[in-house]
């Protein structure tokens, strides 16, 4: 689908707990008190804040399904603050594929959970990560309001 508008932002992690739901194999690592299943589906509660266009702070939760390297990774994500100068809240539906360094992905404005100015924006932004950034990602929402 193509957008009228466009606002880019740069996120940073604020918060992460991740914690095993099921465990395939019983086969995994133990990383800085977290266990990571080779094969399994873990939770994580993320929080995130942005700058730039998009400006603000959101809370995620994730569901992750580890199955050995390409990996899948679906959430729920409320953002508040601004876009473009326009204030309120959305959710996004996060839909992406975590391997070899890199998260790619789509993230969708879900209808009808706005508030405020963004209470009827419609949108979404493309998801690609590699590495690790001291200083963020980017995000470019594409979007509509009304």
């Amino acid at each position: 689908m193509s957008y009228t508008h466009k606002a880019t932002g740069r996120f940073t992690v604020s918060a992460w707990s991740e914690e095993l739901v099921s465990d395939v194999d019983g086969t995994g690592k133990d990383s800085g008190g977290v266990y990571y299943p080779d094969r399994g589906i873990s939770q994580a509660r993320v929080g995130y804040h942005c700058s730039g266009e998009v400006e603000g702070t959101s809370d995620v939760v994730y569901l992750l399904g580890y199955r050995g390297g390409d990996d899948l990774v679906l959430g729920l994500e409320r953002f508040t603050g601004t876009v473009a100068g326009h204030e309120g809240s959305f959710v996004l539906r996060h839909e992406a594929r975590h391997g070899a360094g890199a998260v790619t992905g789509t993230l969708s404005v879900v209808p009808g959970m706005g508030t405020g100015d963004l209470a009827t924006l419609t949108g979404e932004a493309e998801l690609r990560i590699e590495g690790h950034s001291e200083d963020g990602y980017e995000l470019v929402l594409h979007y509509d309001l009304g």
